[in-house]
């Protein structure tokens, strides 16, 4: 009699794969690697980015791509449908499908069933576990698969995907993973409050590969005090150019400062909002000071911040209250002991200490934005201490081992546990 393949394998569901805005998310895919963690990558979009980071490569595997617009492949949806209607947990499936629709009757929720149809189809016999990073869209399709397929599924939630999808559907889904993480103590604290069992929801926080960030063999104590017309404060930020980054309050803020005061702001990243950030940089006088460098792999951005003297990343939560969790890129900034400047939005005090190991002020207000920065620019003592106080820090709290290791001990919970079906 042949006997049934061990369920073993991970699929790790995806929103888009590679992407250079989550290397927190490749970093995590790493280390389960590493840890012997067997596991197949599902995309829910074709890549965007031109550039990958050095840990795409290492992970070295080939996502399946799933339809991206059901119109583009619609012989492969039908024949998933073919393949799916069969499975045990169709029929509940689609009854918890029809249930969504009519709460949220969108072609974005026709999409996510479209989906899940071609992924419980074509997932690898092996598969004993759906891991979902972003509860809003690739949770919904993971959960569906995983319904028809009779398996479980697990979540790490992040920031928009938390705080842009209403309370029924978190419920909903926190009722039927089997262990969800986030990175953020205020995302903890939410989501406990909303599942029907709040010990399946864990603090996890992402932390940073320290092999990719060694500080700096010896970190130049910049004399910069922003009085040389010729050698001005080298502020760098780094982020995707979209309203949560809070770019425009950023620009406003350096609009703010004394005329006499010299400075040069970095900005990497691309994003849709470039033109209009062009526009205001020039507006206030600042389009000497303001450069757009685009997208840049993590070793031109590391070679970045050692050149800098203040990184700035002014956190906002959009009017459709999408925020960031825990910005990996002030850890980045840390790690090789420059001083950070943000706002009190999610994780970023859990990370920041103001006064202490780095600046925070509250949100949306430039002017405070523009009293800070004048603070870190003017001293270049307040900048060296606290950013060796930061770098101290982040490597004793924020290291991503922890966290993946807490991922990995749920993994293996759930691969462990009793077969649904």
């Amino acid at each position: 009699m042949l006997q049934k393949p061990s369920r073993n394998r991970v699929a790790i569901v995806l929103k888009g794969y590679p992407r250079l805005s989550e290397t927190f998310v490749a970093q995590e895919i790493l280390g389960l690697k590493r840890r012997g963690v067997a596991f197949d990558l599902v995309s829910l979009r074709q890549p965007t980015d031109e550039k990958t980071h050095p840990v795409h490569d290492e992970i070295a595997a080939e996502p399946l791509y799933l339809p991206e617009y059901l119109y583009t492949d619609p012989l492969r949806v039908l024949r998933g449908w073919r393949i799916a209607r069969r499975l045990p947990g169709y029929a509940a499936a689609r009854a918890m499908f029809w249930k969504d629709w009519r709460r949220d009757p969108t072609p974005n929720r026709g999409r996510r069933w479209g989906q899940a149809l071609v992924l419980a189809a074509e997932l690898p016999e092996e598969t004993g576990l759906l891991y979902v990073h972003f509860l809003h869209t690739p949770g919904s399709v993971a959960r569906y698969a995983a319904t028809m397929r009779g398996l479980p599924f697990g979540v790490s939630a992040h920031a928009k995907d938390i705080w842009t999808i209403p309370d029924w559907e978190k419920t909903e889904k926190l009722g039927d993973c089997a262990f969800l993480v986030t990175c953020t103590a205020a995302n903890a604290a939410h989501l406990k409050g909303l599942a029907p069992d709040p010990g399946r929801v864990a603090l996890v926080y992402h932390g940073l590969d320290f092999s990719r960030f060694p500080p700096p063999a010896a970190r130049r104590a910049s004399a910069r005090d922003g009085s040389d017309p010729e050698d001005g404060v080298r502020i760098l930020t780094v982020g995707r150019l979209v309203d949560k980054k809070g770019y425009h309050g950023l620009i406003e803020a350096l609009g703010l400062l004394p005329k006499s005061l010299s400075f040069t702001l970095d900005i990497v990243g691309g994003g849709p909002l470039k033109a209009e950030l062009k526009t205001l940089a020039a507006r206030l006088g600042l389009s000497d000071r303001v450069r757009f460098l685009g997208s840049m792999a993590q070793a031109e951005i590391l070679n970045l911040y050692r050149e800098a003297d203040l990184f700035a990343l002014n956190c906002r939560i959009s009017d459709d209250g999408d925020r960031d969790g825990l910005p990996n890129v002030l850890m980045e900034a840390q790690s090789q002991g420059l001083l950070c400047l943000s706002t009190r939005v999610s994780a970023v005090p859990e990370l920041l200490v103001d006064g202490k190991t780095g600046l925070i002020v509250e949100p949306d207000d430039p002017a405070a934005l523009a009293a800070a920065l004048a603070r870190a620019i003017g001293d270049p003592g307040l900048r060296a201490r606290l950013g060796a106080a930061g770098l101290a820090h982040v490597r004793a709290a924020f290291g991503a081992e922890a966290g993946i290791e807490a991922v990995h001990r749920r993994i293996d919970a759930a691969l462990s546990a009793p077969a649904l079906r």
